[in-house]
């Protein structure tokens, strides 16, 4: 009993921040709570998330404000062909005075790091994002430097738009904990933003006011981890993870990067539902934004134009959803 009480003491407080944080994006990003619950579940969950959407439905803003409600420094990188990777690390400069290199700091050291276009950057400045998105760190001049903690890179793409764009290496998708699209608002949602725009630029994020600081983000990454996954929870992960990569149609299944993801993702999502422990229905919550990307399909399956949801939701029914109770500590 004193432990459920103290559990409940410690969930009460997240809770609450984690849905003021969701109503607060969503006076700017309307109608799209599912999306900027799972956009602040990946960011809980210390993961990385790609936005692939067309253009005009708050990509950008979804991130913005995401930094903005925490008070986190956000800088927005725009990724173009001629975009080199000095412009994202830093540069190290001659300082004639001191007849020494003084080191600046590039874009990337920033707690959200805006990913702007990032299909639009050549594989050789892209690349430059993977040691910081896997070990939040640069290392330029024989000198690593850490980067800011908590470090989120937010990644946008056109899914329509091919021409003059990259595609991203499986190496860099796989550093993306989730993937996820917006699309277009609702009628309501849509003419209570025209109504809104009356009084208020529902772009000006800045306005936005701040729901917690950098410390709680930081309670809160703590309580994550805290969050019981059984040994059936686990099992069942492993279970889904073998199955993409048994299944005839997949020639890239799940990595184990993304097991542990996606453990890490459904334990921030059953504390935002206040509970402190994982259940199956939260894996399979997570599973589409999780996995999706990442699974890539037998080439001629793909030509014939079977999609990877296809596979993924059948992987889903094969896969049984675990019954049992784990007590273990």
């Amino acid at each position: 009993m004193d432990r459920q009480l103290a559990t409940t003491a410690v969930l009460d407080p997240f809770t609450s921040v984690f849905e003021s944080v969701v109503s607060n994006i969503s006076t700017v990003v309307r109608g799209k709570e599912g999306a900027i619950g799972l956009a602040l579940v990946c960011l809980l969950a210390e993961g990385h998330l790609l936005i692939e959407d067309v253009p005009g439905v708050g990509k950008t803003t979804l991130a913005k404000a995401l930094a903005r409600s925490f008070d986190l420094e956000c800088r927005r990188i725009q990724f173009t062909p001629d975009l080199l990777p000095s412009d994202i690390t830093g540069v190290s400069l001659y300082n004639r005075d001191g007849m020494s290199f003084t080191f600046r700091p590039g874009p990337v050291f920033a707690n959200v790091v805006i990913a702007d276009e990032i299909n639009r950057a050549s594989p050789k400045t892209q690349s430059a994002l993977l040691e910081a998105m896997q070990e939040r760190q640069v290392s330029l001049d024989d000198v690593t430097r850490p980067l800011p903690d908590p470090f989120m890179v937010v990644a946008t793409q056109n899914p329509i738009e091919y021409e003059g764009t990259y595609p991203l290496p499986e190496s860099q998708i796989d550093r993306f904990l989730m993937r996820l699209s917006l699309g277009y608002p609702d009628k309501d949602s849509e003419a209570a933003m025209l109504d809104a725009a009356r009084a208020m630029d529902p772009l000006e994020v800045a306005k936005l006011p701040v729901v917690a600081d950098n410390a709680t983000i930081r309670a809160m990454f703590r309580i994550v981890k805290s969050i019981y996954s059984a040994s059936f929870v686990r099992s069942y992960i492993v279970e889904l993870a073998v199955a993409t990569r048994r299944h005839p149609a997949v020639r890239l299944g799940m990595s184990p990067r993304s097991t542990l993801g996606m453990q890490r993702a459904a334990q921030a999502l059953a504390a935002s539902l206040g509970r402190a422990y994982v259940t199956p229905d939260d894996v399979k919550a997570v599973l589409r934004p999780v996995v999706e990307h990442r699974l890539v399909l037998d080439p001629s399956l793909a030509a014939s134009g079977t999609e990877v949801r296809e596979i993924l939701d059948e992987i889903e029914r094969a896969v049984p959803v675990p019954a049992g109770r784990d007590i273990e500590r």
